[in-house]
């Protein structure tokens, strides 16, 4: 029997992942210190993916700077500290086979939020700050940003290369540049958030100024090995909005540029309804695949083993990321190589007499 496509190889660079079903960035907020340093809990939540047969594994949003925390308890890598605490995380996902990556992450005017407990900007007496953004629009129901002036452009880019290089140093296997959600490059890819008349704002070309000097930084600290992932945004789901169009024509940009993955996502920079249903956001990782001619994952309520093979084998996608479904089962892709009769070869050895129905 063939090796379902789902669990065939891919490489990026110099990386080979074991499989197509990867975790997606899933936001905890557990940081309780509120100083940016992952705990046990991070240990074992992204651990437990490890065992249970991802491809590959990534991090929360990780904020490369204080002010570019989505919540006060939020994971960061400004800091040693932070970089030395994600090493336990790492060398057991390495211990596993699992290759583990990192999510870069700058909130913009998304930053400041309650994880808990409340709605809106968190007041600085209550360890909130002052959020950034492209222009002065704030997002709905949350505190006016403070638009970035040209040398706070310039620290966010120096921002993501010092997150860089700390994750490197961390012994991460791979950087996500986190360019979707409407958090900080997002806001400035799109022209509903973004209404700069400077060479960050107006064209395509500059509203993609940013995300595009990030990547080459990121892509000089990483070196030439490293493989590096981009997740979009494809639409904002309005009119008027960044949509899959721009989002192919940045894709295209973005591998010039340094990057070689693309990780397909929707939504999240303005109040918009979405329709969802099952791999509702599937059709724009695919139409930036074609269009693009880059390698993309789908994400977005897969939830069985067969709509993951389907989506890989019929080349919508090269990768399904999922992340609720592995909540809820964070062993799911070696559930998932029963059903489609992979055998695999990592399952742990600890639960092998689990591997065959007795």
């Amino acid at each position: 029997m063939p090796t379902p496509a789902l669990f065939t190889p891919i490489t990026l660079r110099s990386l080979t992942l074991r499989n197509r079903l990867w975790v997606a960035p899933m936001c905890q907020y557990s940081v309780y210190e509120r100083d940016g340093v992952p705990t046990a809990w991070h240990l074992v939540h992204l651990g437990s993916f490890a065992k249970g047969g991802a491809g590959l594994i990534l991090t929360e949003a990780t904020a490369v700077s204080p002010e570019g925390r989505i919540s006060p308890e939020d994971t960061g890598i400004w800091n040693d500290r932070q970089r030395d605490a994600w090493r336990p995380v790492i060398d057991f996902a390495h211990s596993q086979g699992s290759p583990i990556g990192i999510q870069l992450a700058h909130a913009g005017r998304k930053a400041s939020t309650y994880s808990t407990g409340g709605h809106g900007t968190v007041p600085v007496a209550e360890g909130g700050w002052q959020t950034v953004a492209p222009s002065a629009i704030a997002f709905p129901n949350y505190d006016e940003p403070v638009a970035l002036d040209a040398d706070g452009v310039d620290a966010v880019v120096a921002d993501f290369a010092s997150a860089a290089r700390r994750s490197v140093e961390a012994g991460f296997d791979t950087v996500e540049i986190h360019a979707a959600h409407g958090y900080l490059l997002h806001q400035f890819l799109s022209p509903l958030s973004n209404e700069r008349t400077d060479e960050y704002g107006g064209s395509l070309e500059n509203r993609a100024r940013l995300l595009l000097r990030v990547i080459s930084a990121v892509r000089a600290e990483i070196g030439e090995d490293m493989p590096l992932l981009v997740r979009f945004s494809a639409t904002d789901w309005t009119e008027g909005g960044w949509d899959e169009e721009q989002t192919a024509v940045v894709s295209g940009w973005s591998r010039e540029a340094g990057a070689d993955f693309f990780d397909i996502s929707t939504g999240g920079n303005v109040s918009a309804p979405i329709p969802l249903s099952p791999g509702y956001q599937v059709p724009f990782a695919t139409y930036v695949r074609e269009h693009a001619g880059v390698p993309v994952s789908a994400v977005g309520l897969i939830t069985t083993a067969q709509q993951a093979e389907d989506l890989v084998s019929s080349g919508a996608t090269d990768v399904v990321m999922m992340a609720r479904e592995l909540l809820r089962d964070p062993h799911f892709p070696l559930r998932a190589a029963h059903e489609l009769g992979a055998d695999l070869d990592y399952w742990p050895a600890q639960y092998l007499r689990a591997k065959w129905a007795s």
